[in-house]
């Protein structure tokens, strides 16, 4: 028998993902039924004033049952790790929090016989070997970073415990994932996310990936709905689980610079790739996401061109509103 979302807990609610999505599921399942946890204390007023938040590390197994028996959690949305360029940076730390924190998860969706744990992964779990163009569905996992590796074994593990255990977990590939709400997290693709900030503040940009650098990216709006939808999808229907490909969009950082360049005529932009591009160079450039789209519907609404233009008017409005309160008298 299906069992229904009711009460759910997202874990790094403070990220770039995590921000909107517990906003986003608070606005559909009711604010004191969305629990939003994160090792940081929380600055957000967004997410202070919406509903409940915990102090919570996703390596500490005993903070996070504790909050799952307070607030009887169902469901959870576990988007807590260390991105890749971080993750190449402190590998030890990326392996212990991505792994410890998916590993707890999963044991504790089984002890509390959960209705549901969805684990996002990313498309950093490709890698040599792996088709560069339309990356099928089934393909060699090969990464090159050490996140990579993690949502390798996050995936596997996931479906090791719905086939070993009956738990109902479910996962999906990430692309780049561009969004004006938060600034970048320390991603090798939040270069598509800085370049907006510079592009409405600075008027030019310093790109760490060369202008030919193609990579499949996709707007938050789409990348949260989509989360949504799986997370509510007949699991019946389902033939994978915690691998979904998902796509949107696939463009260079020059094809990038050129859109926003429409709206912004002056913007310059120069290119110094470092340590970024030989993790940009292991990705795929676009990927089939063919399973996601027969198994629950999958289908994006944003295109680059509707993407810039948005993020470029929500950025322009933060910045005039903060310009305004900066000016009123105190």
């Amino acid at each position: 028998m299906k069992k229904e979302i009711r009460r759910i807990m997202v874990t790094g609610a403070l990220g770039q993902i995590g921000t909107e999505l517990t906003v986003a599921l608070r606005n559909r399942y009711g604010a004191e039924n969305v629990v939003a946890t994160d090792c940081r204390p929380l600055p957000s007023e967004t997410l202070r004033d919406s509903g409940p938040f915990q102090t919570a590390d996703v390596t500490d197994a005993d903070a996070l049952d504790q909050v799952i028996r307070k607030y009887g959690i169902d469901t959870v949305f576990h988007l807590a790790a260390i991105l890749s360029a971080v993750g190449e940076q402190k590998p030890q730390l990326c392996w212990r929090i991505n792994m410890e924190g998916t590993l707890n998860i999963l044991e504790l969706g089984v002890r509390h016989e959960m209705a549901r744990v969805i684990i996002p992964s990313s498309i950093a779990v490709w890698g040599k070997g792996a088709p560069l163009e339309n990356t099928p569905q089934e393909s060699v996992l090969k990464p090159a970073t050490m996140y990579g590796v993690t949502k390798v074994c996050g995936e596997l593990l996931a479906d090791y415990y719905v086939r070993r255990f009956g738990l109902d977990a479910r996962g999906l590939r990430y692309p780049g994932l561009i969004s004006f709400e938060t600034p970048p997290g320390g991603g090798t693709t939040d270069y598509a996310v800085a370049i907006f900030y510079a592009a409405v503040t600075e008027g030019k940009f310093t790109c760490f990936v060369r202008e030919d650098t193609v990579l499949p990216m996709m707007y938050m709006p789409d990348a949260i709905r989509g989360t949504i939808e799986l997370a509510e999808a007949d699991f019946a229907r389902l033939r994978h689980h915690a691998d979904f490909n998902l796509a949107a969009m696939s463009f260079s950082a020059g094809e990038l610079a050129a859109c926003i360049r429409k709206h912004v005529p002056a913007f310059e932009v120069t290119y110094e790739p470092d340590y970024h591009q030989a993790i940009a160079d292991s990705w795929p450039r676009s990927i089939d996401d063919s399973a996601a789209r027969d198994e629950w519907g999958w289908k994006p609404d944003w295109d680059l061109e509707s993407m810039t233009r948005d993020m470029l008017d929500h950025l322009r409005a933060r910045l005039a509103n903060k310009g305004a309160s900066a000016a009123r008298p105190s």
